[in-house]
């Protein structure tokens, strides 16, 4: 079974997790036909080099280790399961974790740039979460923007010798909660405020999504430290073939 292959049957396999429609478009995922055709364009042209580069990243993994295929779409069906779960707010909005954490910590943020953006366009299709005319925007923030942050912390913590656990919670909590940061700012700069503009309607998105996320947040950091650890576990050769059990940067 080939790389594509095995993309797709994992991403099939996965349930469908709990879906809500809000009459908003305050969730993680732009709703489709909410940001203008011009911010459509340049958000997606502007995830062209990140995806090329995941493009090249899967690849080589592939080619450097088959068996390590297989960890790569567990990590896909990760995100796809967590970020179908919308839990609704108090405010009206929606949210929900992503699941890319565990992705960027194993394999390095480029190759999330892949599983998110077909993560999404299933999301988009089969439960009309986001929308593909939003694809672009969906993509930077959730599968770019938010993994090379929770990579990066995680490369941080290990240099710092903080405990591998607690550098993987603090990546995956806060590449998430960074996530609705770049998701705050693509809305407010297509709607900025007419009272202080992209700045103050910023700051209002978040304020809408801060009640849900934060918790969720913490959450997505305690599943990924657990799954981790089970990895650990349960697929130690496997995580010593990608080179993470001997910290090696991907």
């Amino acid at each position: 079974m080939n790389l594509r292959e095995k993309k797709i049957v994992s991403l099939f396999a996965v349930f469908a997790g709990l879906f809500g429609i809000t009459p908003t478009a305050y969730a993680m995922h732009i709703m489709e036909g909410y940001l203008p055709p011009k911010y459509c364009i340049a958000w997606g042209v502007i995830c062209l080099p990140f995806l090329a580069a995941g493009y090249f990243a899967i690849k080589k993994q592939a080619a450097q280790n088959r068996k390590s295929m297989t960890l790569l779409a567990m990590a896909g069906a990760f995100v796809f399961v967590l970020s179908s779960l919308k839990i609704p707010s108090v405010t009206g909005s929606c949210s929900h974790m992503t699941g890319t954490g565990l992705a960027a910590i194993l394999f390095g943020p480029f190759a999330v740039s892949i599983l998110g953006i077909i993560v999404l366009i299933f999301q988009a299709t089969l439960l009309a979460h986001g929308g593909l005319t939003t694809l672009g925007a969906n993509t930077f923030s959730m599968a770019i923007a938010g993994p090379i942050l929770s990579y990066g912390i995680y490369i941080l913590c290990k240099k710092l010798k903080v405990n591998n656990n607690a550098g993987i919670f603090l990546a995956a909590s806060i590449g998430d909660l960074f996530t609705y940061c770049i998701t705050s700012f693509e809305l407010a700069l297509a709607y900025p405020s007419a009272n202080g503009g992209v700045v103050v309607s910023a700051l209002k998105f978040l304020g809408v999504f801060a009640p849900t996320q934060v918790p969720l947040a913490i959450i997505e950091g305690i599943l990924t430290v657990i799954i981790v650890i089970g990895l650990e576990t349960y697929a130690k050769s496997e995580l010593i073939g990608i080179g993470y059990m001997d910290g090696g940067v991907k």
